[in-house]
């Protein structure tokens, strides 16, 4: 007959095994989800069918964002799927490990971003000036940029005139495009009487003096409008990164819980 005592350290570990089993499903089944639309997406630009094309765009594809977010979490939670229902340690292990992985580089990310903030801040202007230049070659990078701009009200990494860099809107004389001299549409000031977007709204805007330039769009550039956004929400923000490293945390002791509890009953099967 099983003693109360291992029968409390048996049923606690059942708890542990499936709640670490029921949290990691709807994890791997979200990293299935974000896989999936990554496929489609890159099927839909066809991608798929050419995968050297890949490297033809000059920005950021943001399809990138969902499969590795999504390979993340597939492997995160195919191993804690299956490591707890089948009480497989070295599944186990390997969830706690890579999950410590990605909870040392998030801070290690987030030390470097407060110690380095000037180098962060030029490479966010590379960055987005390197995407203001392929604006036009991905659906998928054109709405990402608008969408930045519409949020943050903003326009360009550090002004309107960064849409120089672009080969459809800088105001060369040898540029043929309709659109030479202005900006793209999210970079325009919203009129709320207005239930269509005008996709024109921006031609030739920075052909006018700069003061008037302010009526039609917004002048301020997206890094500097990041910055002070993410200062407005700095507790929010920073209670999201808490939460999010309190919860690996607390999956990763869940995890050696486990592992420790299979391996007490094994070596106790052992003896006797």
């Amino acid at each position: 007959m099983m003693s109360g005592k291992h029968y409390k350290g048996h049923e606690v570990s059942c708890c542990i095994k499936y709640f670490i089993f029921g949290f990691n499903i709807i994890f791997w089944l979200l990293g299935v989800a974000f896989l999936g639309i990554g496929l489609w997406a890159w099927s839909e630009k066809g991608v798929l069918s050419n995968i050297s094309s890949i490297t033809d765009l000059g920005g950021f594809d943001p399809v990138w964002l969902f499969l590795v977010v999504g390979g993340v979490m597939f492997i995160l939670g195919f191993a804690g799927c299956i490591g707890a229902l089948r009480e497989n340690t070295f599944l186990l292990k390997f969830f706690s490990v890579f999950l410590g992985i990605i909870f040392f580089l998030e801070l290690t990310a987030g030390v470097l971003a407060f110690v380095f903030k000037d180098w962060i801040k030029d490479q966010l202007n590379f960055f987005i000036n390197n995407n203001i230049r392929a604006y036009r070659d991905d659906i998928d990078l054109q709405n990402l940029i608008d969408f930045t701009q519409e949020y943050w009200e903003c326009c360009g990494a550090f002004g309107a005139d960064d849409w120089n860099l672009n080969i459809y809107f800088n105001c060369t004389d040898s540029n043929p495009s309709r659109e030479k001299c202005g900006v793209p549409f999210s970079c325009c000031t919203k009129d709320p009487a207005e239930d269509v977007i005008n996709t024109q709204c921006g031609y030739d805007v920075r052909a006018k003096p700069d003061p008037e330039q302010k009526t039609y769009i917004h002048v301020k550039g997206c890094v500097p409008q990041f910055e002070k956004w993410l200062q407005d929400n700095l507790t929010v923000v920073a209670g999201i990164f808490i939460g999010i490293a309190l919860l690996q945390i607390f999956g990763i002791c869940l995890a050696q819980n486990l592992v420790s509890d299979i391996e007490a009953v094994r070596a106790s099967c052992l003896f006797t």
